[in-house]
């Protein structure tokens, strides 16, 4: 185990986190079994996310913040930890849809992560490699908390067929994918358009694509391919995906008849009603 007297707190989020926790822990005179008591975790526990070992959640962050009286210190700063545990070439997305006032993607054939479940999750993310797979769930799902902030981003998502229809996980995990999607047809801030088999020839048949839109900095396009991102600001490049992006949206189905398709496939496809 890593020496906590050597941890060095610039090394990483992750660091940090573990180097503040045991400072402001040993501060109010506790020691890892009891604070553990404190928080209903044990101090093995403790001691494993103070050293860098394992990855805090948010409720055990809540829980240190209400227990140690930090006001909210920890689950702020779990924001970056888990921002750290996504691939490198990823982090930047991360950062783009949490500067972003407005985010317009286009999905091929999967639903997009900021509005996965966490069971359709972790399917996408094991499909070959299982190796620290809760860890990397977690940081996934934490990139949500964009669309939860006091002012969150515009969203548009149009999403081909396919992604409702490609079963990932199982029947229960698409069911509960699925309706996830229709909770937010209420929701005017997150739009959710679905681009039917019948549409034929598309502006998207290239692949998918996102647009992040800031207050002052110009649009970035992002798209990748294998275990690599391509962000850019190119003009004409942004001119030419704002413009597919539109005609994305005009071919896609209205918010009304999406969800009703995402009702239909739901029930249809993967058997089970909800009111």
């Amino acid at each position: 185990m890593t020496n906590i007297s050597v941890l060095d707190p610039g090394a990483s989020p992750l660091n940090y986190y573990g180097y503040e926790l045991r400072r402001l822990r040993e501060a109010a005179g506790l020691s890892l079994r009891q604070f553990g008591e404190v928080l209903s975790y044990t101090g093995s526990l403790v001691g494993q996310i103070e050293t860098a070992k394992k990855v805090p959640t948010q409720e055990f962050s809540e829980r240190v913040d209400a227990a140690l009286g930090t006001d909210g210190l920890f689950t702020r700063l779990l924001t970056l930890v888990m921002r750290s545990q996504l691939p490198a070439w990823f982090q930047q997305v991360a950062e783009l849809e949490a500067r972003a006032i407005e985010i317009r993607s286009f999905q091929t054939h999967m639903v997009l992560g900021l509005l996965q479940t966490p069971t359709y999750a972790r399917e996408v993310l094991g499909a070959i490699d299982r190796t620290d797979l809760d860890e990397r769930t977690a940081a996934r799902l934490a990139r949500q908390r964009v669309l939860e902030k006091d002012e969150p981003p515009i969203f548009w998502a149009v999403l081909s067929e396919c992604a409702l229809r490609l079963d990932i996980g199982g029947r229960e995990t698409m069911r509960g994918q699925l309706a996830h999607l229709l909770t937010f047809k209420e929701n005017p801030r997150i739009n959710i358009q679905v681009l039917p088999y019948e549409a034929g020839p598309h502006a998207g048949l290239t692949g998918s694509f996102d647009l992040y839109s800031f207050t002052s900095d110009p649009t970035i396009i992002y798209t990748e391919s294998y275990g690599s991102g391509y962000p850019t600001v190119n003009p004409a490049a942004v001119k030419d995906c704002s413009l597919r992006y539109d005609h994305l949206r005009a071919a896609a189905l209205s918010i009304r008849d999406s969800a009703a398709l995402i009702r239909h496939v739901m029930e249809d496809r993967y058997g089970k009603q909800v009111a």
